[in-house]
């Protein structure tokens, strides 16, 4: 069976630091999300655990206390509205969550792309290409080493656009140099660790002819038996028609099946 669209597992309230727009509520998200048939919600703001040293300036305000600021999540029928964190790691490679706040969320997802942060990213690691791609094997490498329950843990937006922010032609280059031996050892560790892989809806907002490109790594993820989830990574009030074109787009090119779905409600 093909894979159905019907859950969103990365989204954004107006309390994490890059989504501002006031009308961002979590009321909001779950009507928008509702209306447009998805049962399973996520809510995933950018947070640092106030335990962990090495917090960045931006990722220090958004602490436990912050961010349980949504709770509780509103609910309505037939829809799951889960907790969960989009925690970061910083150019140190240390995550910023602690063993004792894991059991706090449902869900928790790792960005290993955010290049433009300069806590994460010094700007001699950026010159060329080359170093993109070592930073990038190098911290996926990292978060599969750490000792985390991976059946609650995604990898958020593995081909973002972040991981150089300066031009498309050189995010385009970052990616098409990703080693295909290392990308298959690492998400064949993914797989064995039953990390889940994002499809992200901005990702996934690529251009035909740059398709084989931004999916070569999906298509890599895929045949070493990963599973993947899919997440909007919404800011603000949006039409989810849009986020769904896009999803659709990616399962199509990479002929998932609901079997390829990494889904919470097993993992829990």
């Amino acid at each position: 069976m093909k894979y159905q669209i019907d859950h969103d597992l990365h989204i954004h309230s107006f309390l994490s630091k890059c989504a501002k727009n006031p009308d961002q509520t979590p009321e909001r998200i779950l009507d928008g999300a509702r209306q447009a048939g998805l049962t399973t919600l996520c809510m995933t703001n950018h947070f640092w655990d106030e335990a962990v040293p090495g917090a960045s300036a931006w990722y220090s305000e958004q602490n436990y206390p912050h961010i349980c600021g949504d709770l509780p999540l509103p609910t309505a029928e037939g829809v799951s509205f889960l907790f969960g964190c989009e925690t970061e790691l910083n150019g140190d490679l240390t995550l910023g969550l602690s063993e004792e706040k894991i059991h706090c969320f449902d869900f928790i997802i790792v960005p290993t792309t955010h290049f433009h942060m300069s806590a994460n990213l010094a700007a001699e690691e950026k010159d060329t290409v080359e170093k993109r791609v070592d930073a990038y094997i190098r911290r996926l490498d990292r978060l599969l080493s750490l000792k985390l329950p991976f059946y609650k843990v995604g990898l958020a937006h593995p081909a973002c656009p972040l991981i150089h922010k300066e031009s498309r032609e050189g995010y385009l280059d970052t990616l098409s140099a990703l080693p295909e031996a290392a990308l298959s050892v690492l998400f064949s560790k993914a797989a064995k660790a039953g990390m889940g892989i994002e499809l992200n809806s901005s990702d996934m907002n690529y251009l035909p002819e740059e398709e084989d490109v931004v999916l070569r790594l999906f298509r890599i993820a895929k045949r070493e038996g990963c599973r993947f989830y899919l997440g909007s990574d919404i800011h603000a009030p949006t039409d989810y028609l849009r986020q769904k074109e896009h999803w659709e787009k990616a399962i199509d090119a990479l002929a998932l099946t609901e079997e390829q779905k990494f889904t919470l409600q097993e993992a829990l």
